[in-house]
């Protein structure tokens, strides 16, 4: 292994470590499916907590750059493949990307049974148990977004204890048990505030709102949520980034130009 990593001033640690990783990765120092060293071992290395190497690994593994396997560690993963790739990423990072705090309102966390939608989304039988979590996503105390998710119980078990008020799932999930979030599938479309919505997000009834159907994934391809979040629409807007492969630059029309990026931009409330 290389040379412990050097931390500067002003940038968080775990940045910082996955920067690190991330830079030893690029240069070879492991290849595809080679082990990481442990948290202890980073830990150890850099002088950072446990948490703090968690929160570095999970990162990394956010980009498709390694993968864990409980129990016996984290890998680096091979080359993504040339159709580029989309971050998968949490309201708590969306909102710190935008230079907002990031904090959420719990308004209502109760078992029900599946709905048709949630039930074909999760893969279950229409009404087979699932726990519903509604949340009001707040940017510097302002309302930015409602979430409404519905989870299996198994997954759902997991949050109990925690403060959703500032946890977000992906990161109790990945911190706290190691459950990865290695996919997500979205669909995404125009839609205007009924009473309930209105009222939350603080818009008149028949706003404009931005409706992001998402249902993510871990290993094995087992759907951990299904989630229906409802952005203002005076709040966010969605940049998109496409780039030609070479394919396409040497003039194979069908090759096309694959999404490269496709996130957030949240404006001032």
């Amino acid at each position: 292994m290389s040379s412990a990593p050097t931390f500067r001033p002003g940038a968080p640690r775990h940045e910082q470590l996955s920067d690190w990783l991330r830079d030893r990765i690029r240069a070879g120092e492991y290849a595809a499916h080679d082990r990481l060293p442990s948290e202890a071992e980073l830990g150890d290395l850099s002088g950072v907590s446990r948490i703090t190497v968690r929160r570095a690994l999970a990162t990394l593994e956010n980009e498709g750059r390694i993968y864990r396997r409980q129990g016996l560690g984290s890998f680096a993963a091979p080359p993504p493949l040339p159709q580029g790739l989309v971050r998968l990423t949490d309201f708590a990072q969306d909102m710190e990307r935008a230079g907002l705090e990031a904090a959420s309102r719990v308004l209502h966390r109760a078992p029900e049974a599946a709905p048709p939608a949630v039930a074909d989304a999760l893969g279950v039988e229409p009404g087979a148990p699932t726990v519903r979590l509604d949340r009001l996503r707040l940017g510097d105390g302002s309302p930015v977004a409602l979430d409404r998710t519905w989870l299996p119980p198994f997954y759902a078990q997991f949050l109990d204890g925690h403060d959703l008020t500032t946890e977000t799932i992906y990161r109790v999930l990945e911190r706290e048990f190691d459950i990865p979030v290695l996919r997500g599938r979205y669909r995404i479309e125009a839609t205007v505030a009924g009473v309930a919505e209105a009222g939350l997000l603080g818009v008149p009834e028949g706003a404009p709102l931005l409706l992001v159907e998402r249902v993510s994934y871990t290993a094995g391809d087992k759907p951990i949520y299904y989630q229906r979040r409802y952005y203002r629409a005076d709040r966010v807007a969605f940049d998109l980034e496409l780039a030609r492969t070479d394919a396409a630059s040497n003039g194979d029309r069908e090759a096309g130009m694959p999404l490269r990026e496709f996130e957030p931009v949240f404006k001032a409330g």
